[in-house]
Order: structure tokens, then C-alpha cells, then sequence
């Protein structure tokens, strides 16, 4: 008796171009929770909110604790940062978590595979009106060493 393939879900595509990195991070966890899978486009245009000063030394300092052995390993570039958000709000040490963190898939820039896709608006990450301009991931992983 032949097998069935099982269908094969088109995952949905997010464009984090503009969306605040931690809202755009728990959407997309509750979607993962949920069974979807995602694949996020233009992670290093996502940015993060507060003064340039306090995102760079929560990040630095982030990324200094540890050691080199043990850990824990922060990563650098862009990509991995919105990886680690999204699986900071994801049961990620459970079998549900691991399985929800293998649907995400996160890529700088957007690549040739997903070029025609149409991507979703996530409106609940838009940022809302602020005084000071938000600083974007690319301008973060830059000043940690990354070169992107």
C-alpha cells in the first residue's frame, strides 16, 4: 500500500521591514504555538524603540555575559537577534517549542525563493508615533561587529 504524501503547507512570509522587533516577535510566536509556518524577510530592517544608547548598551552588555565556553552565546548578526527574540517567547527547551522554533525560518534581505511571495502585514508591530526615531537591527549589529 502506497503512502500519501502529506500536504505541504506554503508557509507565510512577514516582512519586518519598519515593525518593533519584540511585538513583531510574540505575533509571530503565538503563530508558531499555533502550527504556522514563517518565514520572515528583511530581518535587519526591524527595529527596536527606546534611546539609541540604552538599546546599544542592553545589547553590548548582552552579548559581553558569559563566556566563551558556556555561554550564554548572544548572537551578532541580525537574523540570529530576531531568531533569539522569537525563541525567548516560545517554550523552546519543550518538544512543542522545538517544533514551533523548526516552522521559522528568518533571512537578511529577501532571498530569490520569496521574491514573488506576497507578504502579511503584522499591524499590531507597527510602531507608534515616538519622538525619537527607533534604531534598526542592521544599525545595532553593526556597532556589536557584525558586518552586514
Amino acid at each position: 500500500m502506497a503512502e500519501v504524501p502529506v500536504a505541504v503547507r506554503t508557509p507565510t512570509v512577514v516582512d519586518a521591514s519598519g515593525l518593533v522587533l519584540g511585538r513583531a516577535a510574540s505575533v509571530i510566536a503565538k503563530r508558531l504555538l499555533n502550527g504556522e509556518s514563517i518565514v520572515v524577510v528583511n530581518a535587519e530592517r526591524a527595529v527596536v524603540t527606546g534611546s539609541h544608547q540604552q538599546v546599544v548598551a542592553s545589547y553590548t552588555e548582552a552579548r559581553a555575559r558569559g563566556s566563551v565556553r558556556s555561554g550564554p552565546h548572544f548572537p551578532r548578526y541580525p537574523d540570529r537577534i530576531f531568531r533569539r527574540t522569537v525563541r525567548g517567547m516560545v517554550p523552546h527547551l519543550k518538544t512543542r517549542g522545538k517544533e514551533a522554533m523548526r516552522r521559522l525560518e528568518v533571512h537578511i534581505g529577501v532571498p530569490p525563493a520569496y521574491q514573488s511571495a506576497v507578504a502579511v502585514p503584522l499591524e499590531a508591530a507597527r510602531p507608534k508615533p515616538a519622538l525619537r526615531t527607533p534604531i534598526t537591527l542592521a544599525e545595532v549589529t553593526r556597532l556589536l561587529g557584525a558586518h552586514v
